[in-house]
């Protein structure tokens, strides 16, 4: 976190000033863009389209912390499945969550009903070939299964080869393995880096952190895959670790006035554009049915202002952001020379 001294000496070395930044966040807190062509299922719920015609849920179910204590194991599998009867019906994971336990959890949900689930998970380690159809191949073992949905790489490392990634995973998926594939914590330089590779535009999506505390990527990233109408999925929804969220009073009087949780505000806010997906975490039936009001609910034009104002775009989030710019001016003006 930035002090005030910091944030002015970065600012002035990017040759901006505090009161333009100010003005830029004032502009980017009244903004709200709405998706006029969401589709939604017959039951009205709130559904997200990606580019290969796939229709899932705006709200999945993440499992970052499933299997590993929180909860009686057999609670947590009956979220999920709680989950899955109110159409929650993505279910993201990885191969490093709880060593492979959240998958082995989710594994034992999806028996009799793999057919229900968009099933997404993510290779962490070895990025080589070879590494990642071993990772994959032990996801699928764990999950109990012969294919997943989308499979993630889960982080972009300095040494990371794009080209053998993606030739990785489009051998995945001529095989059948996965149906698609995408990426996670990708910035808009990495996302520029990944489309100039052989292939690389068949990304399906980008996993990153979008909350209303965590606005970042509103300024660079979302605009990005708004235009090549690639859907992004947004993991901590209400806060992370601290479910600071959760209890805001400025969701809190929302939620009130629409008889529902906190939480189900927060979530509504985070897909009100019609091009994200939401996938918290829960190991509670009774916190997830709270999470899937947000698939019917939707939010006052009103109401989303108040909230941007309640939680407007934090100033290292827009210097992060020129920075990011930065480096892609730097690497577009080193393919010039």
């Amino acid at each position: 976190m930035l002090c005030r001294r910091e944030f002015n000496g970065l600012c002035a070395r990017l040759g901006v000033s505090f009161a333009a930044v100010s003005a830029m966040l004032a502009t980017l807190s009244s903004a709200t863009t709405f998706a006029a062509t969401q589709p939604s299922n017959d039951a009205g719920r709130r559904m997200v389209r990606f580019r290969d015609g796939t229709i899932v849920p705006a709200i999945g179910q993440g499992s970052w912390h499933l299997a590993q204590g929180r909860h009686p194991e057999a609670v947590e599998e009956d979220a999920l499945r709680t989950g899955l009867s109110l159409d929650m019906t993505l279910i993201d994971t990885s191969d490093n969550y709880g060593d492979g336990r959240s998958e082995e959890l989710i594994g034992r949900v999806m028996a009799g009903q793999r057919d229900r689930v968009y099933l997404v998970s993510k290779i962490s380690n070895d990025m080589t070939p070879e590494g990642i159809t071993r990772a994959c191949d032990g996801s699928l073992g764990r999950l109990g299964t012969d294919h997943l949905d989308l499979y993630l790489l889960h982080w972009r490392s300095p040494g990371t080869d794009l080209s053998g990634v993606v030739a990785a995973f489009e051998s995945l998926r001529a095989a059948k393995k996965i149906r698609a594939w995408g990426v996670s914590n990708f910035k808009v330089s990495d996302m520029e880096d990944l489309f100039r590779v052989p292939d690389g535009h068949r990304c399906a999506t980008n996993q990153v952190r979008y909350s209303l505390d965590s606005r970042g990527m509103e300024r660079d990233l979302l605009p990005w895959c708004e235009q090549r109408g690639m859907p992004v999925m947004a993991y901590s929804p209400l806060g992370g670790d601290s479910g600071s969220l959760v209890h805001d009073p400025a969701l809190a009087r929302v939620g009130a006035t629409h008889d529902c949780s906190a939480a189900a505000v927060a979530l509504a806010w985070a897909i009100r554009r019609g091009n994200v997906i939401a996938i918290p975490e829960s190991g509670s039936p009774l916190h997830v049915k709270e999470n899937a009001v947000a698939l019917s609910l939707t939010l006052s034009p009103q109401e989303i202002e108040a909230l941007d104002a309640a939680h407007p775009v934090k100033p290292t989030d827009i210097v992060r952001s020129w920075l990011d710019q930065g480096r892609q001016w730097l690497r577009g003006f080193r393919n010039v020379e």
